[in-house]
């Protein structure tokens, strides 16, 4: 992971004036209000303290992707200084609405793949930010993990998003890493509670013994509707988000911390409303992965947890 260098507020000069940034979100406030309270702590231990040098525009799509262009057109229209766009989705709305603003991504999977930054090290335009590329290797790592605790599975449906900008690749990347580990990986597409119903309707007819749910910050919104159909669907269910274990009735997820890392990007806000150039600052990457486990979720199931995987647990939920 490239760190960046911050200085402590103690010893940090305070801005003369108030700042105005734009913060472009795919999900609702409320869905994310744990992980925006975090990059908002982060920012005041920087110094820059909301209300008092620092003006936020907040917008939110709610879920509904195709607004997104539209709401990273309003931020720009308003001139705000940077805007931050977590997830991929806000990211590319965000740079196709301008190539001069700075562009903070949150953690969007192969930024480069995007087009959004000429290499993590050297971004070379008006994006940079965390993002998330562990690639093909962390599916395969997800869905081996699965199959340890449901070793009788031989089909894991994947249910990803229509909306996610990488859901081609995403697909080809859980087929490859299925045939693998010779699984069945049927991939199955919902993009909210409306689609619920007939893609879990698939995911039966499929005849999955577990479940995978992809680019899981598109159903952070929904996640307690989701939970509630994975609930009846009683299927073994990995997330990459560690909050759907929390709130979707979720038995494992093997991902990135999101709600610590997004600290990393309060520095780049920081380093750029001082003078840094985002073209100048290397895209940061996570260098721990962590495996929760809800053990409350393994015993409604009726599932024992082997104790090889309990093992490498980073948190255990019971």
């Amino acid at each position: 992971m490239v760190a960046l260098s911050c200085a402590l507020p103690a010893r940090a000069q305070q801005p003369s004036r108030t700042h105005r940034i734009g913060y472009l979100s795919l999900p609702s406030r409320e869905s994310v209000e744990p992980v925006l309270q975090v990059f908002l702590r982060s920012l005041r231990d920087l110094g820059w303290v909301e209300g008092d040098n620092l003006s936020i525009a907040y917008r939110w799509a709610d879920g509904e992707a195709q607004r997104l262009p539209q709401l990273a057109a309003e931020l720009v229209d308003s001139n705000v200084e940077l805007i931050v766009a977590p997830a991929a989705a806000a990211v590319l709305a965000a740079r196709n609405a301008t190539r001069t603003i700075p562009i903070v991504m949150v953690f969007p999977a192969d930024p480069v793949g995007l087009g959004l930054v000429a290499s993590l090290s050297h971004p070379g335009g008006n994006v940079t930010g965390t993002a998330y590329s562990h690639g093909a290797g962390i599916l395969r790592k997800q869905l081996q993990i699965l199959k340890e605790v449901v070793p009788r599975a031989s089909s894991i449906a994947v249910l990803a998003s229509p909306l996610d900008p990488l859901r081609e690749i995403q697909r080809r990347e859980f087929a490859a890493a299925g045939a693998a580990l010779k699984l069945r990986t049927p991939y199955i597409e919902a993009r909210g509670p409306e689609d619920f119903d007939g893609a879990f309707a698939a995911i039966a007819k499929a005849r999955a013994e577990a479940l995978m749910v992809a680019g899981s910050s598109t159903y952070l919104r929904y996640r307690r509707e989701l939970g509630e159909q994975v609930r009846g669907s009683r299927l073994p269910t990995m997330y990459t988000l560690r909050e759907m274990v929390i709130d979707a009735y979720g038995l494992m997820s093997y991902a990135a911390n999101l709600s610590e890392f997004i600290k990393r990007s309060a520095v780049y806000v920081d380093r750029i409303l001082r003078g840094a150039r985002p073209a100048d600052l290397p895209v940061e990457q996570p260098d721990k992965v962590e495996l929760v486990i809800n053990l409350r979720t393994a015993r409604a199931l009726g599932l024992t947890v082997p104790r090889a995987v309990l093992e490498r647990a980073d948190e255990i939920v019971s």
